[in-house]
């Protein structure tokens, strides 16, 4: 039978079981390595300077911490909602409702973030062409994806992150080669000291580029929302929690070390993607034309990932009876078909972007899609403090454990909060609050408004 919205039991109906744990795995590295690794990290350079190594350590720490309390309610619930769910059930509805919100705002302006990328990057090829034919272009194929079957995601999404997975691998070994086979010592870890220090902006500026590297670690929370339509899921996060959290960790800041040793931070800012300043230095034909190409896979992979967990946040939220009724309608294959057209914003405000201002584009959907970042982030680790408390009293035995429970939940809270407040400070992210404290007061003015009398009405 199936479930009418406005009812949320974490039993989700239509969604089609078909991911299996190395889908899972591919899923959380789509989402997390994409512009954040291969645009972001020159932002996060520009900040923090060859500092920037602690500011992923610091970021890698949090994600850390959210991906372990996520994992554990995840094992004990896996269902689409995911963490909008897990709010809802012990936090309230008002939270359950207003973290969805968060979340499915910050995926779509991330989308829009990576389709930006994509548009700069054929730039590189094309620069004669607009960038906005590529966000168009590039728009319509990821759609026909998320249009079709789980499985299809799901097989694209591995190959996707297989290629980018790869290509970071190469050049790890490629760059660790530069650095510790150079006779002449011009790639070299003095290159940290060269020229204004290692902390070239300051304590201030290594805790700035942390809000960067928050932004290239998003995705990995896709793992628990995946869940619903994996097999076997406990199974599936466990094992992709430990995978992808390592090797996450590994690629960035391994690849921040390297890059650093292997060019000046000013040498890195100045050009585009600092992996392609790197690879130009390499000597390889082509190394920039196929790192481009690796850049382009990346974006579309993560863009593919995230509008697969968006289009997911917004059926459960129909599911919740908070968002269209539409958005959690199914076809045959388990594809929500209009949660994906709906979910679908992103792209639309990027290719407005990349009309209006084609240069500033990646800039201002990163700083936008920021807020719902920190703030989704934020709101799973006081979730987790609830469903903790709440397990201690039902006395039931879990799983999969978060160590260091409780401070290591609300440390990680505090940091998400300090962030959010530190966006205010830095120029890049200026639009992050000036959008995202408006956006949190008019959800909750519809929540009052609406959705909280339908409840009423209802008897609920």
């Amino acid at each position: 039978m199936a479930q009418k919205p406005g009812h949320t039991t974490g039993a989700q109906t239509g969604l089609k079981k078909a991911l299996t744990p190395a889908q899972m795995a591919m899923i959380a590295l789509g989402s997390a390595i994409g512009t954040g690794l291969f645009a972001g990290s020159k932002l996060a350079i520009m900040l923090a300077g060859p500092s920037v190594i602690l500011s992923y350590v610091v970021g890698g720490i949090i994600a850390l911490l959210v991906m372990g309390a996520l994992a554990e309610m995840t094992v004990r619930l896996p269902v689409a909602g995911s963490f909008g769910v897990y709010a809802e059930r012990y936090l309230g509805r008002f939270a359950g409702y207003l973290t969805k919100y968060m979340y499915w705002s910050a995926l779509i302006f991330a989308v829009g973030t990576e389709v930006s990328a994509i548009g700069e990057y054929m730039q590189f090829w094309f620069s004669d062409i607009p960038g906005l034919l590529w966000v168009l272009l590039f728009s319509a194929v990821l759609l026909a994806v998320n249009f079709s079957s789980v499985k299809v995601f799901g097989t694209t999404e591995y190959w996707f992150s297989a290629i980018k997975v790869f290509a970071v691998v190469a050049f790890i070994i490629i760059a660790a080669w530069l650095v510790f086979h150079d006779p002449a010592d011009q790639f070299s870890f003095a290159n940290y000291t060269a020229e204004s220090g290692f902390f070239s902006n300051g304590l201030s500026g290594t805790w700035s580029a942390v809000i960067v590297a928050i932004f290239s670690y998003m995705g990995i929370e896709a793992i628990s929302i995946a869940a619903a339509e994996a097999h076997n899921p406990q199974q599936a996060v466990r094992k992709a929690f430990r995978v992808s959290f390592l090797r996450l960790l590994l690629f960035y800041v391994l690849t921040m070390a390297l890059i650093l040793a292997i060019a000046p931070d000013s040498e890195l800012v100045s050009g585009a993607s600092p992996f392609v300043t790197v690879m130009s230095q390499v000597g390889i034909p082509f190394a920039d034309s196929v790192l481009n190409f690796v850049l382009i896979i990346a974006a579309l992979s993560a863009m593919n990932a995230q509008l697969y967990a968006a289009t997911r946040m917004l059926h459960s939220l129909a599911d919740a009876g908070h968002a269209p009724r539409l958005a959690h309608r199914t076809n045959s294959k388990g594809a929500p078909l209009h949660a994906v057209w709906m979910s679908a914003g992103g792209i639309a405000v990027a290719a407005i972007v990349s009309a209006l201002a084609p240069e500033g584009g990646f800039g201002l959907m990163l700083s936008l899609a920021t807020f719902g970042a920190l703030a989704t982030w934020f709101m799973i680790l006081v979730t987790h403090v609830s469903f903790r408390r709440k397990v201690r009293r039902e006395d039931a035995p879990l799983e999969f454990k978060l160590p260091g429970y409780p401070a290591a939940s609300l440390l990680g809270a505090v940091l998400l909060g300090a962030l959010l407040v530190t966006t205010y400070f830095v120029p890049q992210f200026k639009y992050t609050l000036v959008f995202g404290i408006p956006f949190v007061a008019v959800m909750s003015l519809l929540y009052a408004l609406v959705f909280a009398r339908r409840k009423q009405a209802a008897g609920s």
